[in-house]
């Protein structure tokens, strides 16, 4: 009987490609898994007006965590213009699989390590190692949106806040509005999964990222509970900052910066700049954790063009079986991915267009094999 159980979902585009490398790297390291096919993706929304099946979501309730490459998502008009004839009218609404995923399975943890590997020619600088922490279940991804505006909710709204004067005589069918929704438990428990990582891994700082100053009573909230959280680890030191103004110091000085968190959006938009800082979304992996099941990932998108071309850089889903494998306390073997990983960069016998080498993308699966 095998030790686990890993859920298997290539997605769309370059998904199949990077995932056949991540096999060639999988079947070396001769972790003790099986892994099982489940579907997902843009064909599925296309042919069954589901790009998350339910027979997917019965199939991960059985695994210990997933593998997960690359998702397809447009926007609301042009994804119900590609459903099936037969499907055409039935009100059917596409949303992002995994962002559903991770408010199913509570995967309230979205770790986005970004750290310069030895030798990389795209890195901004060679000392950044930076780790972000997003919130992944709330804020302005949890969904709750509307358009038209319904009258009830513009009538609570407008009971509720004198700011909705600036709307009047606007219709409600000119009238969008997605809501930026924040629990206390959910702003506690991603700072303290942020500073727990940096006393693990001994980061002398957390910074949040938020904005206060204009989002009062969400970021007001986060700040708040962030300041209590950080009672817990007195030797960790807490620094709060704007989020536009995190932008920009992480342009201008991301080596004097450790564990970063934000909520949703903003822990979002400054992990894809965190990862352009040490070679952009082709070294850019992440995990998506909860207590008891994780999702992990590269975060590069599924680039439809290069689908099949096997040209694309698979560092960024190599990086992210190294995640599973230290969620799944595989220690060793997760220290021996990444130093292979590592050497192959170094050495830069085998590097795909973006690094400007000529090497596929099962070529630089092959070498990292090579050297576990």
């Amino acid at each position: 009987m095998t030790k686990y159980r890993i859920a298997w979902m290539p997605g769309d585009g370059i998904g199949n490609d990077v995932m056949d490398a991540a096999r060639i790297v999988l079947d070396r390291l001769a972790l003790d898994a099986e892994y099982v096919p489940a579907d997902i993706g843009w064909e599925f929304w296309r042919r069954e007006g589901d790009p998350l099946p339910p027979r997917t979501v019965d199939t991960l309730k059985t695994c210990d965590c997933a593998l997960f490459a690359a998702i397809t998502s447009k926007p609301k008009a042009e994804a119900s213009a590609e459903l099936a004839p037969e499907l055409q009218g039935k009100g059917l609404v596409y949303r992002s699989p995994i962002v559903r995923l991770r408010q199913l399975f509570d995967l309230y943890v979205n770790l986005r390590p970004c750290r310069a590997l030895k030798g990389n020619p795209l890195n901004y600088r060679d000392d950044i190692d930076l780790v972000v922490f997003r919130e992944n279940t709330q804020g302005l991804y949890a969904g709750v949106e509307f358009h038209p505006l319904p009258g009830e909710v513009r009538a609570a709204l407008e009971a509720h806040s004198d700011n909705m004067r600036a709307f009047d005589g606007i219709t409600d069918e000119d009238i969008a509005v997605s809501c930026r929704i924040f629990t206390r438990e959910g702003c506690r428990r991603i700072v303290r999964s942020a500073f727990e990582y940096a006393r693990e891994c001994d980061y002398p700082t957390v910074t949040l990222a938020e904005k206060p100053n204009v989002l009062r009573e969400t970021s007001g909230l986060m700040v708040r509970e962030a300041r209590q959280v950080s009672l817990e680890f007195p030797g960790i030191e807490l620094w709060e900052t704007n989020v536009d103004a995190m932008a920009m110091w992480l342009v201008k000085n991301p080596q004097d910066y450790g564990v970063l968190v934000a909520s949703n959006m903003f822990g979002d938009i400054l992990s894809d700049l965190a990862a352009q800082l040490v070679g952009g979304l082709g070294f850019a992996a992440s995990g998506n954790i909860g207590d008891s099941f994780a999702v992990f990932e590269p975060t590069h998108g599924s680039a439809p063009k290069y689908a099949g071309q096997y040209k694309v850089n698979p560092t960024a889903m190599l990086l992210a079986i190294k995640l599973m494998l230290d969620w799944l306390k595989e220690t060793s073997l997760a220290r021996a991915l990444q130093q292979a990983i590592e050497q192959v960069i170094a050495e830069g016998d085998a590097r795909t267009y973006d690094l400007g080498g000529k090497a596929s993308t099962l070529e630089v699966a092959r070498a990292v094999a090579e050297r576990l």
